[in-house]
């Protein structure tokens, strides 16, 4: 089902650390795919903005070396 495979990809995203973050398949009858695809790019939004602000603050960790 495409709900299930889009939860599955959102679980990834929140598992960032390593550690695996379960969501409650119950939450499918809530939401519809539309909204469970925002959350995904949302999240795959924030990730990317978190790789980005890491990479800046490394840089200006090496040039004050």
């Amino acid at each position: 089902m495409e709900k299930e495979r889009v939860l599955k990809e959102i679980e990834k995203l929140l598992s960032f650390d390593g550690n695996e973050t379960p969501i409650n398949p119950q939450y499918l009858r809530y939401f519809t795919i539309e909204e469970l695809e925002s959350i995904k790019t949302a999240l795959q939004k924030r990730r990317q903005n978190m790789v980005e602000e890491n990479f800046e603050w490394l840089l200006g960790f090496k040039k004050d070396v």
